[in-house]
């Protein structure tokens, strides 16, 4: 039931009581002959109009208009308690300037409480990522990264040098072909594409085999270094928007692999021909975004079977942050990537 209809009807039905128990008052001062009195309120009138039903009326309108008062009073205070839980939910902080009702304020303080809860919660979560970066880094990076150069070592002089060896080959052969052959010309020329594209998929394995570290570099100087390896081995149109922030190691870190993964993503299966790279810091929060042009996906079809998207949101959710992709078939794919950033409060004695 709607909180003013509420108010009202029990604003009336108050009034309801009242009006009665100051007709028994009324009857029982005033009245000396019982039947007498009762048949006086009854036929009494006011203004030509039924005493009784002049009480009614008296008892409704006024009931109505303090419910209504009361009503629309807490309305605005129950909004006010939903937008205060919309911010938490956000992450947003409470503004400490924002009037409270002298009634909700046991409840704000609750709520501060809990954001406070909340942001710790978030903070420690942080600092235990970090602290995994650490180990990660001391105790088996060296392992991986060693295994991911041998790996790229071996594709790149066996499988791509032959691949770069039959590209030529098929070069020469259709610089030689004879023009009175369409038909087989038409099809080296599709076998020389298959071979161009092979190269091109190699080459994109190859870039996400790197090592995955950022090693000393901070997130931007990573993202950046990635997007001009891919500009010189991909044919890729790119866009980046990257602006100067201090975070923690570890959420530098994770940050850094889910945008390899994204990018590894749209290079093996995009297809696309343009992508737009967003990394920068509203609002106490670090946002990254890569969009691309390419053919897109059905995301409720993947999202539990792709192991991919599943783990670059746990990273995001390792640092209290949230993962959001958008993508349709043939209109290309928009990946989120929204982390707060918890900064402590210089202290002076320190």
């Amino acid at each position: 039931m709607n909180t003013i209809i509420r108010f009202v009807l029990l604003s009336i039905a108050c009034s309801f009581v009242l009006a009665i128990a100051a007709v028994l008052t009324t009857f029982v001062t005033f009245s000396v002959n019982e039947s007498a009195g009762w048949s006086a309120l009854w036929e009494g009138q006011i203004g030509g109009v039924s005493f009784l039903l002049t009480v009614l009326a008296f008892v409704i309108i006024f009931g109505s208009i303090v419910g209504a008062i009361i009503g629309w009073y807490w309305k605005g205070n129950l909004k006010k308690i939903e937008k205060m839980l919309t911010g938490i939910i956000k992450g947003e902080r409470h503004p400490d300037t924002e009037e409270i009702p002298k009634e909700l304020e046991p409840i704000s303080a609750r709520m501060n409480q809990v954001q406070e809860k909340l942001r710790a919660q978030t903070e420690h979560a942080q600092k235990i990522a970090t602290e995994r970066a650490n180990e990660r880094e001391q105790s088996l990076q060296e392992v991986v990264v060693q295994e991911r150069n041998r790996l790229a070592r071996e594709l790149h002089d066996s499988v791509s040098q032959q691949l770069f060896a039959a590209s030529m080959l098929m070069s020469a052969i259709n610089e030689a072909g004879s023009a009175e052959d369409a038909t087989l010309n038409k099809q080296l020329n599709m076998v020389e594409k298959m071979i161009h594209q092979s190269q091109l998929e190699m080459r994109a394995l190859l870039l996400h085999l790197r090592p995955v570290d950022l090693k000393g570099k901070t997130l931007q100087e990573g993202v950046e270094g990635l997007l001009r390896e891919l500009t010189q081995k991909v044919p890729l149109e790119i866009d980046a928007k990257i602006e100067a922030f201090q975070i923690d190691k570890g959420v530098e870190d994770q940050l850094f692999r889910i945008f390899q993964e994204s990018i590894s993503n749209t290079l093996r299966h995009a297809k696309a021909e343009n992508l737009q790279i967003l990394l920068l810091e509203r609002d106490e929060n670090i946002i990254m975004r890569v969009v691309d042009d390419g053919v897109g996906f059905e995301t409720e079809a993947v999202k539990t079977s792709s192991y991919g998207m599943q783990n670059m949101r746990e990273r995001a959710y390792e640092v209290g942050g949230t993962l959001k992709i958008i993508s349709l078939p043939n209109e290309g794919t928009r990946l989120e990537v929204k982390v707060p950033i918890l900064r402590k409060e210089h202290n002076p004695d320190d």
